[in-house]
């Protein structure tokens, strides 16, 4: 007779699941919808503003304005993913999620992560070829040029993407249906997983390695390229190069969180899970708050056009 409910147990497969995030804290659960929901607003509205100015001003429509531009959409649309159930999880308890919402959610969630890490890297080709190869800047970063050089990398996303959200619908979750996350990551969900996951877990490492790693390692051998580059020819290219830094800035925020808290679910250490969850949230929070203001008050042009647009509201009569 156990037997036979042991078979029953496991043939059943949850399709039903709650996001159950920061559990340990108990009844101080829900005073986290305050910093959540301000880092929200500051991503939403510095996002906007950033947009704005940059659409709005013609002298701004160059390929490095317009890579920003393209970054402040996805730093835009990272949190409208999962942030607002997330608050309403916290303030309410609606954490209630199907299989195929948790799905849908991994794969928007995860591929908006690796677009930022590739417009990352085109901002590094952008500046490479504005500081080493001048002469041939417009020619490759032109819009039909761009667009060669970008939906490569956006397809291979997709794909390896597709492939660990497609292998974790594909497994049975008879354990528990309750996800010790506030939004659907992937190993997150997987791990509630009967029998062994090790192939999910292998096919989301080579993703990571295929996407996030290899454009790192190309970003990191265009700036070493870039900086030698400014070494020889001394202050000419220092403008430029502030830019750069900036770019590094960005670069070294998004990746330390991203890394922190993939590493988190595949190597042994002494994370508690509410530690695990705030690191999971902040490499998809952090940045998306971070990124408008650093390129704001870094980037001489746009500060300028965002100072004229501050003037010009204060001036209209209310």
């Amino acid at each position: 007779m156990r037997h036979l409910l042991d078979v029953f147990v496991q043939n059943i497969s949850f399709t039903e699941f709650k996001l159950n995030g920061f559990y340990a804290l108990g009844e101080w659960r829900p005073l986290l919808f305050i910093p959540y929901f301000l880092m929200f607003l500051l991503s939403i509205v510095a996002n906007c503003m950033l947009l704005y100015v940059i659409i709005s001003n013609r002298a701004l429509h160059s390929p490095m304005f317009i890579l920003i531009g393209l970054m402040a959409v996805l730093d835009f649309c990272g949190p409208v993913l999962f942030v607002p159930h997330m608050l309403l999880s916290l303030l309410l308890g609606w954490n209630g999620i199907s299989l195929l919402g948790c799905l849908m959610q991994m794969f928007f969630i995860h591929y908006n992560e690796t677009c930022q890490s590739t417009l990352l890297l085109c901002m590094a080709l952008d500046r490479y070829f504005a500081i080493c190869r001048p002469l041939f800047y417009h020619k490759h970063m032109e819009v039909s040029n761009f667009l060669k050089l970008i939906i490569v990398p956006l397809i291979r996303n997709g794909v390896l993407i597709t492939t660990f959200v497609v292998l974790a619908g594909k497994r049975f979750y008879c354990a528990t249906n309750v996800i010790d996350h506030c939004f659907c990551e992937h190993m997150a969900l997987v791990q509630l997983a009967c029998g062994d996951i090790s192939i999910n877990s292998l096919v989301g490492i080579v993703s990571a390695f295929l996407t996030l790693a290899v454009d790192f390692v190309f970003i990191t051998i265009s700036y070493v390229i870039i900086f030698i580059s400014v070494l020889k020819s001394g202050k000419t290219h220092l403008k430029a190069l502030k830019t750069c830094v900036t770019h590094i800035i960005v670069m070294i925020c998004t990746l330390s969180f991203a890394l922190v808290a993939f590493l988190s679910y595949r190597i042994r250490n002494d994370f508690s899970p509410s530690s695990r969850v705030f690191l999971s949230t902040m490499y998809l929070l952090f940045p998306s708050c971070c990124n408008p203001i650093i390129y704001g008050l870094r980037t001489k042009e746009i500060r300028n056009h965002f100072l004229k647009l501050v003037k010009r509201i204060k001036i209209i009569p209310l």
